[in-house]
């Protein structure tokens, strides 16, 4: 490379002027190069400029999930306006753009399928063993002198076997990892905050099922779905989310204050449904009592003190 030089002789200072000559200016149609260096023989190197704010932005986005990230941040916008039709449309457009498959994770739809056949294989099992037990109790299985008997190809190793499995089996369903599955339970959360809005209760709960099959700990997503629960008048359900959230979140001032007002609502309930039951069975009872000139009135419970059992009194006068 040639460049100007000044050097520095003993007698006097001699300056080398920059001479075009033998040089190819014309060699290098990068005009919006930077800096161009010519070289000796006709060449030309050219330095590209420094990349301007759009477009590091733009290369800053090449993520499979920028895409998605921004149809969410539109959803917010509208959502902050109070447009919830706009808002829920975006956060739908950014469920459906957000990269799924091999190498990602399932999707919403794939999961909550997967916990259906899960649920479906415990339910299974749960029979089967009500099955187990009920021979047990019918005394089914038992040799001559009471004794469990023993299959005769396996030694009796069977029941064994199945028990430990059952062990080994987890209790509660876990999903398969999404690697931005935290980032898709937002945009599940976010419509489903929109579909409140919208007096989409069922809906507004599938949404936030599905967030929480993302991110298990998703404290926002389960205050939605308790909401959307107590809409429904599932006291019960609402009260689980409130105590869960609360449980992973205790500085959370909202599910405290659900916990506590979840709680009373629950207990009256219970009461309630404990009345009309009774009420129902006393119904019966008198019912089946008429035919034989009798009631219930005809019968008192009296508990002993002492042992806590109770003894029943029969009085023909009443």
């Amino acid at each position: 490379f040639l460049r100007a030089q000044t050097q520095q002789h003993q007698t006097m200072p001699t300056e080398t002027k920059f001479d075009s000559e033998g040089f190819d200016l014309g060699a290098s149609d990068n005009k919006e190069a930077a800096e161009v260096i010519y070289e000796m023989g006709g060449g030309a190197t050219s330095i590209a400029p420094p990349l301007q704010k759009e477009e590091e932005h733009k290369n800053s986005d090449s993520s499979p999930i920028a895409e998605a990230e921004r149809l969410k941040e539109l959803g917010n916008n509208e959502f902050r306006q109070k447009n919830h039709l706009d808002a829920y449309d975006y956060y739908t457009d950014a469920i459906d753009v957000s990269p799924m498959g091999e190498g990602m994770g399932p999707s919403g739809k794939e999961l909550m399928k997967l916990r259906e056949e899960f649920d479906e294989e415990q339910r299974e099992r749960q029979a089967e063993r009500h099955r187990r037990d009920m021979e047990r109790r019918r005394g089914q299985g038992k040799d001559k002198d009471g004794q469990d008997k023993k299959d005769e190809d396996d030694g009796g190793n069977n029941t064994n076997a199945d028990e430990e499995e059952e062990q080994q089996r987890p209790a509660e369903f876990i999903p398969p990892r999404h690697t931005y599955g935290s980032k898709i339970a937002v945009y599940y959360a976010n419509r489903a905050a929109t579909s409140l809005h919208l007096g989409r209760h069922e809906e507004a709960i599938e949404d936030c099922d599905i967030a929480l099959l993302y991110n298990p700990t998703y404290v926002k997503a389960l205050l939605r779905r308790c909401t959307a629960n107590e809409h429904i008048e599932d006291t019960e359900g609402a009260l689980r989310d409130a105590k869960r959230a609360y449980e992973l979140d205790p500085t959370n001032a909202v599910a405290r204050k659900n916990v506590a007002r979840l709680q009373k609502i629950e207990e009256e309930r219970l009461e309630k449904l404990k009345e009309e039951t009774m009420g129902k069975l006393k119904d019966l009872g008198n019912s089946i009592l008429g035919n034989f000139g009798l009631s219930l009135d005809n019968f008192a419970a009296v508990q002993d003190p002492n042992t806590g059992g109770y003894s029943i009194s029969f009085n023909q006068n009443k």
